[in-house]
């Protein structure tokens, strides 16, 4: 990225700071990096692996001309726990990793999830199971919702372009303080890596979501209760002169532990997933093309969304298949309602993963009564071609 693309202070001598409204042309793991110093990220906590590193290595000489702080942390754990000191310092963090790194970061997300501290983690995904392999992969799409212990909610995005990177980031800051929650970016490698157009528009029009904070509400410090007054309680920051007390046991709305009290455990799990489970058309997000007409469907996310659409475009101007094509956006909280009102009925759904059938269980779970059937198109280490997915899609519906 040439200094010329990116906004300077004012009195020109210093270094970059924003990247300048415009047309640019961007790796992946640079416009996600982009994306989260538009959104207000000031500190990282990074730790290698490949093919995340990029972003690590971008953070790392981006952040310091914002004002902002890189740590290269000695693992991944100490690199999620980073983000949650400074998160609760005031900060917006942010890390990134791969499969394995992700594994060992899940104590940590759970932490953050029972806190609720408000912090982003990109997972590059790549093959395993272990050290698995180093292409592109969506096989952690399950352990996001389900690799932490216990039972708390989660939000997870999954981009599928350079213009997704940057914009999903900043959507994953936004989601992150108003839900006062931990959000995934789960991106692949064929995203991370890719090289294109990315069109930022002026960065007064970028909506950033501010932290809740109990002196913005009036509320007194003597009367502050970091896990009290909301369903998304107001997070006041270290050294702000309220009493903050943190603990990922189950507590009362002061903080304090709440010993031998299953009734408060319950009420705090309970509130947990009411408020991300109870607002998933708030939060959740699809895009749709072709439903209007559609005896068919092709559902997908990620970087498989790009050559999805390609195989259903053919399908339809070529081999006259009335096919559709839907995108899941967010994959956790898994928008449900949001499927069920744009499909009604029809024949087939196909489900292009590049695993070896993950999310087909729940859109099978929420469609089921809504088609005759559900094909899995699996994919183990590379991104399907639109030629094979036309090919299974013809093989399927005789075009």
């Amino acid at each position: 990225m040439s200094v010329s693309s990116l906004a300077k202070k004012e009195n020109g001598n210093c270094p970059p700071a924003l990247i300048t409204p415009g047309r640019h042309y961007l790796e992946g793991s640079e416009a996600c990096v982009e994306g989260a110093l538009v959104a207000g990220l000031k500190v990282y906590g990074g730790y290698p692996i490949t093919p995340a590193s990029e972003i690590m290595e971008h953070a790392a000489q981006r952040l310091p001309t914002v004002g902002g702080r890189f740590i290269q942390m000695e693992d991944e754990i100490s690199a999620a726990c980073t983000l949650i000191g400074a998160s609760w310092a005031g900060g917006k963090a942010m890390t990134a990793t791969s499969s394995p790194g992700f594994s060992l970061m899940q104590e940590a997300i759970s932490f953050s999830i029972m806190t609720e501290t408000p912090l982003v983690i990109v997972d590059v995904q790549r093959p395993g199971p272990g050290q698995g392999y180093i292409t592109t992969s969506q096989e952690d799409v399950m352990q996001a919702r389900w690799g932490h212990h216990g039972q708390g909610p989660i939000i997870a995005l999954a981009p599928s372009s350079v213009q997704d990177m940057f914009d999903l980031t900043i959507e994953a800051f936004n989601l992150s303080e108003a839900w006062r929650s931990p959000v995934l970016i789960m991106a692949e490698e064929t995203v991370a890596h890719m090289r294109e157009r990315l069109i930022v528009p002026d960065l007064d029009q970028i909506r950033v979501v501010p932290r809740k904070k109990p002196q913005d509400l009036g509320i007194a410090p003597e009367d502050y209760q970091p896990y009290g007054h909301d369903l998304v309680p107001p997070l006041a920051d270290f050294g702000a002169g309220y009493n903050i007390n943190h603990v990922s046991l189950a507590h009362h709305p002061d903080g304090n532990v709440a010993r031998y009290n299953l009734d408060m455990h319950r009420e705090n799990v309970v509130r947990l997933h009411e408020k991300i489970e109870g607002n998933v058309d708030a939060i959740a997000r699809v895009e749709s093309r072709f439903l209007d007409d559609c005896e068919h469907v092709l559902i997908c996310f990620g970087a498989v969304a790009r050559t999805g659409v390609e195989a259903v475009m053919e399908a339809r101007e070529v081999h006259g298949v009335k096919i559709g094509f839907l995108r899941l956006v967010t994959l956790w909280p898994f928008a449900e309602n949001q499927l069920r009102k744009l499909i009604k009925k029809v024949g087939t759904i196909f489900v292009p993963e590049m695993n070896l059938g993950m999310m087909v269980h729940p859109i099978t779970e929420t469609l089921r009564d809504r088609c005759d059937r559900v094909v899995s198109i699996p994919s183990i280490g590379a991104l399907h071609s639109p030629e094979t997915l036309l090919e299974k899609i013809c093989e399927a519906v005789k075009c």
